[in-house]
């Protein structure tokens, strides 16, 4: 089942879910972690996260080729889909993670570059890794891509 997904696509905790569907944290819980779900509590899941109950039902995401916002991505951005699809399904989280490490690892670098020639070019990559994960992310969000409901309904 594919509710975690749709959870986080839409950045939601458990807890706001649960609030939201009427549902018990426990029951949120459950359902993600493989249990089986009511009809009931898959309606009332599946009204929130506006989709259908069979879309609830899917074992996990796919990307759709033929989708309007898969054709319309950059040909960067749609390597970079790609290749986290080889690992594991890409989300923003993950960009966020690398953006931040980026960052980060890269300021410490440039101030090392005082001292190394070699530090600073390690750092400016990283920088430049950074902000590669922010347009990323950014584009994720223009095109709708961490999860499109109306491209999983026509699968």
């Amino acid at each position: 089942m594919i509710l975690k997904e749709l959870r986080i696509s839409r950045h939601l905790s458990q807890e706001q879910l649960a609030q939201m569907s009427g549902l018990n944290v426990r029951t949120i819980q459950r359902i993600e972690s493989g249990s089986n779900a009511s009809l009931e509590s898959l309606k009332c899941l599946a009204a929130v996260l506006e989709v259908d109950v069979s879309t609830l039902n899917q074992e996990r995401l796919m990307i759709d080729k033929k989708s309007d916002h898969w054709q319309t991505l950059p040909l960067l951005l749609k390597c970079w889909f790609v290749f986290n699809f080889l690992q594991t399904r890409p989300s923003r989280k993950s960009a966020s993670r690398v953006e931040t490490i980026g960052h980060i690892s890269g300021f410490i670098f440039c101030c090392l570059g005082l001292i190394n020639e070699a530090a600073l070019v390690g750092g400016l990559l990283m920088l430049a890794t950074a902000y590669l994960y922010h347009w990323l992310k950014w584009q994720g969000d223009k095109y709708g891509i961490w999860y499109d409901h109306e491209s999983v309904k026509g699968s």
